[in-house]
């Protein structure tokens, strides 16, 4: 199994256990540092995410707004160690599960030590709400911005997009592609410049700060957003009720939340086949993340409004207020 730190969790952007270390005495032939990705809703960041790390740790649909959480990815080689951090799109908060997402977005930003705002190269600049576009002005020398997706982009497209990224920034983007690989080593390494000179945070072999039911939960909730359109994909979550650790196989039971009762039955479907499909589909990823054989026990509870219920999304693990 790739290795994971569940016992390491961020402090302002550091490690705990690298903050108790003896700093004394710092390797300045090495560098690291913590770099959010960031942009609108379908730009890419997630699949660049996994091409960085060379590994799919960050889940990838054709949907928007499929990222709802911080993942974490680390890639230690050549001497640098880049704590990537993928986050949700940048949108108008809809709901308060959009304003806990937003939320994250910011405070990922305010924990590293560079930003990439990935551009959409099929689209004009974004048309950022007046916070975001605060956000994105306040990075100064941290910003890196890149314009993806120019494997498919016209020419004119990226070029018109670039003309607009000089006039609002002063610098040219990078052009990189996500999906062929083009142009992202260069962007590692204009990375790798802008990160503090360090000794590695974390271990050469880590490959996430994050535990390995977080990904277990997305890669039912990415099942999810495959199998079904519309409204579903949105209106569920996933809550890791129970992982049995070295048993085999693996025993997980995960509980799918929806809205509405019409939700759950498309979910179950006629005598359970549609919940059996999906859980073997999910059970197949789940296999190949944690290279062991898995029996996966889905279950699917209704629970209404749970997008806007400040009870039920503290439940799933996101950072919301104190009410007044």
């Amino acid at each position: 199994m790739r290795a994971f730190r569940d016992d390491h969790q961020l402090v302002s952007g550091v490690p705990q256990a690298f903050v108790h270390l003896d700093c004394g005495v710092m390797d300045t032939e090495t560098r690291a540092g913590f770099v959010a990705i960031i942009g609108l809703p379908n730009a890419g960041k997630s699949s660049l995410l996994n091409e960085m790390l060379g590994s799919k740790l960050s889940i990838v649909t054709s949907a928007a707004q499929t990222t709802r959480e911080r993942v974490v990815g680390i890639d230690s080689r050549d001497g640098v160690q880049i704590i990537f951090m993928d986050t949700p799109g940048m949108v108008d908060p809809a709901y308060l599960l959009h304003e806990a997402m937003l939320g994250i977005v910011q405070k990922t930003v305010q924990d590293a030590d560079v930003v990439v705002l990935l551009l959409d190269g099929t689209r004009a600049f974004p048309d950022f709400s007046p916070e975001s576009a605060a956000t994105i002005s306040s990075l100064g020398r941290r910003l890196l911005i890149a314009v993806n997706k120019t494997d498919v982009a016209s020419t004119s497209q990226v070029h018109q997009l670039e003309l607009q990224v000089l006039e609002r920034f002063g610098n040219p983007p990078l052009r990189i592609s996500a999906a062929t690989g083009e142009g992202v080593e260069e962007l590692r390494e204009a990375i790798g410049t802008r990160l503090p000179e360090s000794p590695f945070l974390y271990p050469d072999d880590d490959l996430s700060t994050q535990s390995v039911r977080f990904f277990v939960s997305e890669l039912i909730r990415e099942t999810v957003f495959e199998k079904y359109k519309e409204e579903i994909p949105y209106s569920t979550a996933v809550r890791i009720e129970e992982f049995r650790e070295g048993s085999d196989p693996l025993f997980i039971r995960a509980t799918i939340l929806v809205e509405r009762p019409s939700q759950k039955g498309i979910l179950i479907g006629t005598k359970g086949q549609a919940i059996r499909d999906l859980g073997a589909v999910a059970r197949q990823k789940i296999e190949e993340f944690v290279e062991q054989r898995v029996y996966l026990d889905l279950w699917v509870k209704i629970v209404p409004k749970w997008r806007k219920d400040p009870v039920e999304l503290r439940r799933l693990g996101f950072s919301i207020p104190e009410s007044d």
